[in-house]
């Protein structure tokens, strides 16, 4: 709106309105890119300040853009860059995109539209709203993972891994051909004995392959034929359907790349020490690696031993039978012909067989049952089902012969996929007992109180001895050491860590992904063993997607569990079929040779995107190394080094953070980075909640077209509607864009509001009526410089009066204290505070330019247009986004006079107020001579006077 139609509308003409704050918004980011104001070197020269590297967590390019939710770590991130630069860090703060995955290449398959176009698209959108909002970073800096330049260093990373393995004497990841040449030299020696020499080439890389750090292995996963992909656990509901169409979704063994992350276990968990964290990501972290100390126990059967890992070795004479997964691999050795008869000669109970014909039919008809199960369901689920695979065991401590039962209560993803079930100790192992019949048999005598089943706790060991070692009477920690000794000198067990992590899954059947940098022989490997890979040359980086018509994979009937992934990349005939000469490959010669057709999954890019940052238009390396030196390198012994602050959700806590770790560390072993940890500290910022409404089937309205109040009752379309509360976004239909803000009321309005909100850290409700009242306040920080009617000037260069200076200076020791802890809401009620004492004692005009200044640099951080704008009214023709923030004067905080309430009997009866130097006898003489204590004593000595210092004063009578 032009100031003269503001006029005629009655609004002064200069006032700061959002058209006013678009306009000034628009010209200052004009100019912070024209002049590359936040652009910093890959090396600051010496004299630069002190480094801090500065994050927010990738944000994945919607093709609906921001909702106001999404901006809440950014602009927190820029509030706190924008204060260090004042304060003479040298910041570096950009962002990227995290751009494979499947909602581009959903979109598609729906219209047909290249996944790349509708990815550009919807980045330059995300990019144009962070522009919007006035976030100061080095747009030079910025990489997506789609980029060609990026996901080519994706490709060579993965060649690292894929290349290298881990030395458990050092205890870090080494070359392949290092261990290559220590098997040849006869340095080291094959498991099975064999001479490497004798070995054939094909035979060598096998043997190369079974130590890698990414290798190809039949790995259960999650298979929805309906939709033609594996699934992340993740991607799959509770009750085992895709998240995605709500598709059944069956447990499968598949051939796919993994990522041996398992080798690294006690690293992540042991380093995350070291690390400045918040403790609960750090348990999380930790429970996800599920490190445990226990026994790996082998009971022999006619297929061979089965092993079996249990944290209470010590309760291994009351295991009745054991259990295996259904995927376990053993399983169908287990399994005879015709159903035995019991070893006691007994009956075969007609609960074990689930009424099939024979063993086979009964674990088949069982897995066909549960495979449709997630490993939630399964881990939750009350009732115990399973089946006997028709073979036994004998327990090593008493000769016993045990039932094999396959369950699916028990998974492949903890220990070795194999229980011993002790039902006497374990409640699952109970219910299952009490619903098959097992017998039950205490080794932990319960307290004398105890009525329940099984029994958890600590206590004497009883019904545990044999000819040779006895347990009873010993209590837990006692019991564990004298059996895993007792199996060590036998052969029949040994004590072991076990780990809930399982090794990483990292192939994908999808189009839109990073393709593998690998090749296999077109005809097969000449010993007749699966296809070995071999990794492509650098020289042939990046390996290029190539267009393919349908990105769809090929989908088949929704239970059609039999059915194979077929990756739309198998499509490409003349992409995947290609002639080479591999140096990995030294004995095959120039031939004919097909590609991986698995993609690699999103997290690949963000692995590693905090480093290219650092060095994006690198060609020769990933990064250079005295640049990652520079930004990431540890400070000091001790330290880690990394990323100096990383802002982002909880949500993340566990793998992408997980994830990211254990590439670092294997850059790191190999001497490509000097940082041990990516993310020195890490910040979890909250949500932006807001109200969504249902209606009467459960489903989601849109909240902006819902009337009424909590008194009336809500309605939508005239119907009721039901209020509630939760995370902003599409699926609640209840979302706000910055946009919209921005229209209404400008970005630096934006900003504020949601900054002040509450503590960063904590999620807080979105009230968009509440909005105003930041405008309003920035419209009073307006006036106090600009006179809304002539758009002059109305500061003067006069001095402030003694209660100004103290007000400015408290204000300003506060706002340093509140912005580098990221205390943004108490840093914004102090300016509030500063601002309404100014107007209050200026009402005229006329405020000295000695507090407005510092004002204005203070409030800069939070809403840098508005005030790059005063400070250039003010005068200044450099931006203010260098200027040395406002230093507080330490005498102008201490206070002249303290006040004292007094307490007669415990009672506040009056107050004093005495100079703040005051001693305590000071203190006690003014009390006592204040005329309403005085009058409550009546001329008597009180017994007993007591001087707070600086708190109160309490007179006993």
């Amino acid at each position: 709106m032009r100031p003269d139609a503001e006029s005629a509308s009655g609004v002064p003409p200069h006032r700061y309105t959002a058209a006013l704050a678009g306009a000034i918004e628009r010209r200052w980011q004009d100019r912070w890119e024209a002049a590359d104001t936040f652009a910093v070197p890959n090396l600051p020269p010496a004299q630069a300040g002190e480094k801090f590297y500065l994050m927010d967590m990738f944000p994945y390019p919607s093709g609906s853009g921001l909702h106001v939710g999404h901006p809440l770590g950014f602009i927190g991130t820029d509030v706190l860059g924008r204060y260090l630069r004042m304060t003479g860090r040298t910041v570096l703060h950009t962002m990227g995109f995290d751009a494979f995955g499947l909602p581009a290449e959903q979109y598609a398959v729906q219209t047909g539209t290249h996944p790349r176009t509708t990815t550009e698209a919807n980045i330059a959108r995300y990019r144009e709203q962070i522009r919007q909002l006035g976030l100061a970073h080095d747009q030079h800096r910025s990489v997506s993972t789609t980029d060609i330049d990026f996901y080519r260093w994706t490709q060579w990373i993965f060649l690292q891994i894929h290349g290298a393995w881990y030395d458990r004497e050092a205890d870090r990841a080494r070359p392949i051909t290092e261990l290559e040449e220590e098997l040849a030299a006869g340095i080291r020696a094959l498991p099975d004995g064999r001479d490497w020499a004798t070995l054939s080439r094909p035979e060598q890389d096998r043997v190369l392959d079974d130590h890698r750090l990414a290798y190809l292995a039949d790995a259960p996963v999650n298979w929805c034929p309906a939709l033609g992909t594996v699934l992340s656990n993740e991607e799959v509901t509770a009750d085992g359907r895709s998240e995605r169409g709500n598709f059944p979704v069956f447990r499968r063994n598949l051939r796919q790349w993994m990522m041996r992350i398992t080798s690294y276990a006690d690293r992540l968990a042991d380093d995350l020490d070291g690390i400045d964290w918040p403790d609960s990501v750090k348990a999380m972290q930790r429970n996800w690696i599920g490190r445990s100390q226990g026994a790996q126990v082998r009971f022999a059967s006619d297929a061979g031993d089965i092993e079996v890992f249990t944290t209470r070795p010590d309760t291994l004479f009351g295991a009745t039978y054991l259990v295996l997964a259904p995927e376990h691999p053993m399983v169908d050795a287990l399994v005879p012909a015709a159903w035995p008869s019991p070893p006691t000669g007994d009956e075969l109970d007609g609960r074990w067989t689930g009424g099939a014909d024979t063993p086979a039919d009964a674990v088949a008809q069982y897995r066909s049952v549960v495979a449709s199960r997630s490993d939630l369901e399964r881990q939750e689920a009350r009732d115990k089902t399973g089946v006997f695979t028709g073979a036994w065991a004998t327990n090593p401590v008493n000769g016993e012969a045990l039932p094999v039962f396959v369950a699916d209560y028990v998974l492949m993803g903890y220990g070795t996929g194999a229980i011993m079930a002790v039902p006497g100790q374990d409640q699952r192992d109970w219910d299952f007992a009490t619903v098959f019949g097992l017998p039950i048999r205490r080794t932990v005598q319960p307290p004398e109180d105890f009525d329940g089943e099984a029994y958890v706790g600590a206590g004497a060991a009883i019904n545990s001895a044999n000819d040779e070692v006895s347990l009873n009477g010993l209590d837990v920690d006692e019991a564990k050491t004298a059996i895993v000794t007792w199996l060590a000198g036998r052969g029949a067990g040994e004590s072991v860590v076990q780990y809930k992590l399982r090794d990483w899954l990292f192939s994908r059947q999808r189009y839109w992904g990073e393709p593998f940098p690998v090749a296999y022989v077109a005809e097969g490997e000449t010993d007749g063993g699966p296809s070995i890979p071999r990794a492509l040359p650098d020289a042939d980086l990046p390996v290029l997607l190539p267009d393919v018509e349908d990105y769809s994979p090929k989908s088949f009937a929704p239970d059609d569990r039999d059915s194979s992934p077929e990756s739309p990349l198998a499509r490409a005939t003349e992409w995947v079929a290609f002639d080479a000469d591999l140096v990995s490959d030294p004995e095959h010669g120039w031939t004919g040779y097909v590609r991986e057709t698995n993609t690699m999954p999103q997290w690949a890019g963000s692995c590693w995107y905090y480093l290219r940052y650092l060095d994006p238009h690198n060609k020769e390396r990933f990064v250079d190394p005295d640049v990652e030196r520079y930004w990431l390198g540890p400070k000091g012994p001790g330290d880690p080094g990394g990323v100096d602050l990383y802002v982002g959700g909880v949500e993340h806590a566990v793998l992408h953070l997980l994830y990211a770790r254990f590439w670092h560390k294997v850059l790191f072993d190999l001497g490509h980075v000097s940082s041990s940890e990516p993310f020195r500290r890490l910040f979890n910022q909250g949500y932006v909640q807001a109200w969504a409404y249902t209606d009467a089937r459960g489903v989601y309205v849109p909240a902006e077209e819902v009337a009424g109040d909590a008194a009336s009752g809500f309605t939508w379309n005239g119907e009721p509607v039901r209020q509630e509360y939760g995370k902003m976004g599409k699926s609640l239909r209840n979302v706000v864009t910055p946009d919209e803000m921005c229209d209404a009321y400008g970005a630096d309005t934006f900003r504020l509001y949601e900054m002040s909100t509450g503590p960063m850290e904590a999620s807080r409700p979105w009230s968009t009526r509440d909005v105003v009242g930041s405008h309003r306040f920035l419209q009073r920080v307006w006036r106090l410089v600009i006179d809304e009617q002539t758009g002059d000037l109305r500061v003067a260069d006069t001095e402030p009066d003694r209660d100004t200076l103290t007000a400015l200076h408290r204000a300003i020791d506060g706002v340093r204290t509140d912005l580098p802890a990221m205390h943004y809401n108490t840093a914004v009620a102090k300016l509030i505070e500063l601002a309404n004492h100014l107007t209050k004692t200026y009402p005229a005009g006329g405020t000295p330019r000695s507090v407005v200044e510092p004002l204005v640099l203070m409030l800069a951080p939070l809403c840098p247009h508005l005030a790059e704008e005063l400070w250039s009214r003010l005068g200044h023709p450099d931006s203010l986004a260098f200027a040395p923030f406002p230093e507080a004067d330490p005498a102008l905080l201490v206070e002249d006079s303290t006040e004292y309430p007094i307490q007669v009997n415990g009672k506040v009866r009056s107050r004093i107020t005495v100079p703040a130097t005051a001693g305590q006898d000071e203190v006690r003489d003014a009390a006592l001579a204040d005329p309403k204590v005085a009058e409550l004593l009546a001329g008597a000595e009180p017994r007993k006077v007591i001087v707070v210092p600086g708190r109160l004063v309490n007179v006993v009578r």
